[in-house]
């Protein structure tokens, strides 16, 4: 009668410290640290182009203050055209607006999506489980987010390219010329998303084909013993703790001596007395 055939280890070691090794080796296979380190490398790109995106948000607050303040004030805005040039015209500001409003938007969806701020339907997403929820983002992602953005980059980039070669420029005669710029921001800003994705991507991927028991930062889902510890990416703080655990960082990073706290602590409690 045929045994079945039992892998028995012949340094003397027993078989659950042979699992053990097994276990310890699949969990630094180099193949899912390089992933993990290939999604943070793309995250940190993504991340670098949103931080640069949203300063857009200050050329356009100040376009836009000063386009309604001279428009408002009589013969100003015909003064500052005479004086200064073509640029401080009302169609001119007006379309610089928008072009930094594309730009701002463009820049940051992919940042948005890396820290997990956008708006989600959490009706049912909320109440799977981690793996559920590791599973649904895989899903998501090869679906719809991956194939969409692909989709909006081929037919953007040829928009872009057809303003290129045609030299457009606005369609008013006191507008902007080199219109192809904005045009190709939002290639790069539907690119980057594209990344984002691809970043995020590869972490589900080690979170559902890796070893379980491997951590690392996750962007757009929190392991099961952390889950609701952050929101939006980032970390909850409970306001009832809030003050020890910021005393508790600021001595670990070195601001504030713990020694020199707790004396102070102490004289002050003798002062009381």
């Amino acid at each position: 009668m045929n045994e079945a055939a039992v892998d028995i280890p012949k340094d003397g070691s027993s078989i659950e410290d042979r699992a053990g090794s097994d276990a310890h080796r699949s969990s630094s296979n180099p193949k899912w640290d390089a992933l993990i380190r290939l999604s943070e490398s793309l995250r940190q790109a993504v991340d670098a182009v949103g931080r640069f995106g949203s300063w857009m948000i200050v050329p356009l607050i100040v376009i836009t203050v000063l386009d309604v303040s001279i428009r408002k004030v009589g013969t100003f805005q015909i003064m500052m055209v005479e004086t200064f040039g073509r640029f401080f015209n009302s169609t001119v500001l007006q379309e610089l607006e928008w072009h930094f409003h594309t730009a701002l938007f463009a820049l940051v969806l992919g940042y948005g999506y890396v820290w997990n701020t956008h708006v989600r339907v959490d009706l049912v997403r909320e109440h799977l489980h981690f793996r559920r929820k590791a599973w649904l983002e895989f899903l998501g992602l090869i679906a719809f987010l991956i194939p969409y953005t692909c989709v909006v980059i081929y037919f953007a980039a040829i928009y872009a390219w057809d303003s290129w070669a045609m030299s457009e420029i606005s369609s008013s005669t006191v507008g902007l010329t080199h219109r192809w710029i904005i045009k190709t921001v939002l290639v790069t800003g539907f690119a980057f998303v594209l990344v984002a994705g691809v970043s995020v991507l590869l972490q589900v991927i080690v979170v559902l084909f890796g070893p379980q028991h491997k951590r690392f930062p996750l962007m757009t889902i929190e392991w099961p013993e952390e889950e609701g510890t952050r929101i939006e990416g980032k970390e909850r703080l409970d306001l009832s703790t809030a003050e020890d655990t910021l005393r508790k960082r600021a001595a670990e990073s070195g601001h504030i001596n713990p020694d020199s706290e707790a004396s102070e602590d102490s004289s002050g409690k003798a002062d009381n007395k």
